[in-house]
């Protein structure tokens, strides 16, 4: 994944408003990234995306929000990832 960065600004700048987008951008591909590779390893995350609280600052410096999972669910990705 290629990380963007944009220095920030003055609060409430353009460069500011810029670097936020790009911010949330890198989170959207990376829950998508991610939801592709569990996909393929046959693993649903329901509630896998961006963390709405993360979002509702006036500058989003977003959070990817795993949630919750079935035990099953949990016992593949152990295995997964071991």
């Amino acid at each position: 994944m290629e990380t963007r960065r944009v220095k920030p600004g003055k609060k409430g700048s353009t460069v500011e408003a810029q670097h936020s987008a790009l911010c949330v951008e890198e989170a959207e591909d990376a829950v998508k990234e991610l939801r592709a590779a569990l996909r393929k390893a046959g693993i649903i995350l329901p509630s896998l995306g961006l963390d709405p609280v993360s979002l509702a600052r006036e500058a989003p410096c977003p959070l990817v929000e795993l949630g919750r999972c079935s035990v099953e669910t949990a016992q593949r990705l152990a295995a997964v990832l071991r």
